[in-house]
């Protein structure tokens, strides 16, 4: 038996624009502390930019152990191909055993370039990543400490684990919202490297002209309280119940994918595995069966209340409170109830 031990750092890239920090990165930070802690390596975080060191610091204290810092006037505004060469170039000159991107646009852009240019595999959409041993039975080869990623397939009905045991680095990207902000250390200091970048404007193959942000009309992610509505509420006039109860919550309001696809609200309220990934203190669920593909969005919220005329419906399997009624009387009802105890 040979027993094969991939070595290197635990890396996260701290994706920014503007200067300003994404959440998915610091949400990365909490998972991988973990990693880098069971592993006995560093937690490293890649910063591009320009005129961005001032973000160290945040990053210093929510965990890292080193910056690996890429300043240069062409990595100002994202574009593919100088993103990946500069990062190319860290990891042949650090030699990483795991690089992580958040599953945002730019994630999901840049992750597959960097996999295909080192021949690496890469999972996308990850849930949920895991350190563990897999032997190679046709060889005896034991290899120890791989990275395991974990992944909703065939439309979220069933749950993948899937392992690189042989390409380095391993590398994924993982879904927005789905692991805790880490708690900051102001304590901690990371060490700075500041990496040399050789790019010239014959690597951007277009020029930026201008830079326009469509904000979201909702931060999902950062509500306490979240009424949710699906299909079962019946239209789009119908779905005035979930705003009314929303309103007197003091919550955001959301929706099912096919509350999005019907009309019923807008797509930047969606929750679920093609959606936003939530974990209020409370959300209530309004005219929603529950389908797997929901609960992988809204699970992990800390209490459920949901209601269904249909007492076997699937979200009452993850609901810490049940009302199995017509949502037309429930929800009036406890708006009235609401409306009065103010």
């Amino acid at each position: 038996m040979i027993e094969v031990n991939p070595a290197g750092d635990v890396w996260i890239f701290a994706e920014q624009h503007h200067n300003k920090l994404e959440e998915t990165p610091l949400e990365l930070m909490s998972k991988g502390r973990k990693l880098a802690d069971q592993l006995g390596v560093k937690l490293g975080l890649l910063l591009l930019g320009q005129r961005c060191e001032g973000l160290v610091d945040r990053l210093s204290h929510n965990g890292a152990d080193t910056v690996y810092l890429a300043e240069h006037p062409l990595l100002e505004h994202y574009q593919t191909n100088s993103y990946a060469r500069v990062i190319c170039d860290l990891i042949t000159r650090h030699k990483p055993q795991i690089v992580l991107f958040g599953a945002t646009p730019c994630g999901r852009d840049l992750a597959p370039r960097i996999a295909s240019a080192m021949k690496a595999g890469l999972t996308a959409d990850c849930t949920d990543l895991q350190i563990g041993d897999h032997e190679v039975k046709k060889t005896g080869e034991v290899y120890k400490n791989l990275l395991f990623q974990v992944r909703p397939a065939f439309g979220g009905n069933i749950i993948a684990t899937i392992i690189n045991f042989d390409r380095w680095p391993q590398m994924a990207t993982v879904r927005e919202g789905v692991m805790p902000m880490p708690v900051p250390n102001t304590a901690n200091k990371a060490k700075l490297v500041r990496d040399a970048v050789h790019l010239t404007p014959d690597d951007l193959p277009i020029q930026i002209l201008r830079e326009q942000f469509q904000e979201k009309k909702v931060n999902l992610k950062a509500s306490r309280v979240i009424v949710a509505g699906g299909a079962g509420l019946g239209s789009k006039e119908n779905f005035q119940l979930v705003w009314d109860l929303a309103h007197c919550l003091g919550a955001a309001a959301a929706g099912t994918r096919a509350a999005v696809d019907l009309g019923f609200i807008d797509r930047d309220h969606q929750v679920g595995q093609t959606g936003t990934t939530v974990r209020p203190s409370l959300y209530v669920a309004v005219g929603i069966s529950g389908a797997i593909q929901h609960q992988a969005g809204m699970s992990e919220s800390q209490k459920i209340v949901a209601i269904n005329n249909d007492p076997e419906a699937p979200i009452f399997n993850v609901a810490h409170y049940k009302i199995v009624g017509d949502l037309n009387e429930v929800v009036p009802m406890m708006i009235k109830a609401l409306k009065e105890k103010k």
